[in-house]
């Protein structure tokens, strides 16, 4: 069955108001978390989770991760690496290839945010079948393949 009429109330509408509601819930998860003393805002919390475990990434390749262009994500690393989460280095035998990398502190950030999500998405989809979450993941590729053709 295709989707072809307006729900009641829009998927892009809630998935905006969830994504909202989502950030503030984690931003609570982080409170008890020593991240330098710093706050951070959702685009470098979202810059340090797609480091998590992955970093080592071109600035290209965290953009596509982060679902961000390079030059917006550009000012973010400018934040993190002033604040001592991420350092750039270069892909031995590509000089001009720039690589993010987490430091110890960015490490121990990036720890904190994986842990606080996972906690966050336990407690929402706990009690949800694994098929609901399945479609869950189908609708949010859908919109990200549609609107990344969008702007190609």
């Amino acid at each position: 069955m295709a989707y072809d009429s307006l729900p009641a109330q829009p998927v892009l509408l809630a998935l905006q108001r969830a994504a909202h509601a989502s950030a503030h819930a984690l931003t609570a998860g982080l409170a008890g978390h020593d991240l330098t003393g710093h706050d951070l805002t959702g685009s470098e919390v979202n810059a340090l989770a797609n480091l998590a475990g992955r970093d080592g990434q071109t600035v290209s390749e965290l953009a596509a991760a982060c679902g961000a262009r390079p030059t917006t994500l550009t000012s973010v690393l400018d934040r993190l690496e002033r604040r001592g989460h991420v350092a750039r280095g270069r892909r031995a035998g590509d000089r001009r290839a720039v690589l993010i990398e987490l430091t110890p502190a960015g490490r121990r950030a990036a720890d904190a945010i994986t842990w606080a999500i996972a906690a966050l998405e336990r407690r929402a989809l706990a009690g949800l079948p694994p098929e609901a979450v399945a479609a869950c993941h189908a609708v949010l590729h859908a919109l990200t393949e549609v609107t990344a053709h969008d702007h190609a």
